[in-house]
């Protein structure tokens, strides 16, 4: 299964490069397939390349939804 996450860009460097944010671990992707992109956007990245730009609250509420299901896991609930 491949799954693709919301992340947000932290900063944008030279040659389509951006590096992301993702609870405070920080990678370099490639933004070379999305247009218009700015510092504190927030895109789905997959296997290091950013494939489109998401609304914040869309992203903010995913990133809710991934850290309450890692709660559950820790807490050793099952999804349902």
């Amino acid at each position: 299964m491949c799954l693709a996450l919301p992340v947000r860009i932290v900063e944008l460097r030279e040659n389509e490069l951006g590096i992301v944010d993702l609870g405070g671990v920080r990678r370099e992707i490639s933004l070379a397939m999305v247009d218009d992109v700015q510092v504190g956007d927030y895109v789905i990245v997959h296997v290091g390349y950013a494939l489109s730009k998401l609304d914040t609250e869309e992203a903010e509420r995913t990133l809710r939804l991934f850290a309450e299901m890692g709660a559950m896991q820790a807490d050793g609930e099952t999804a349902p």
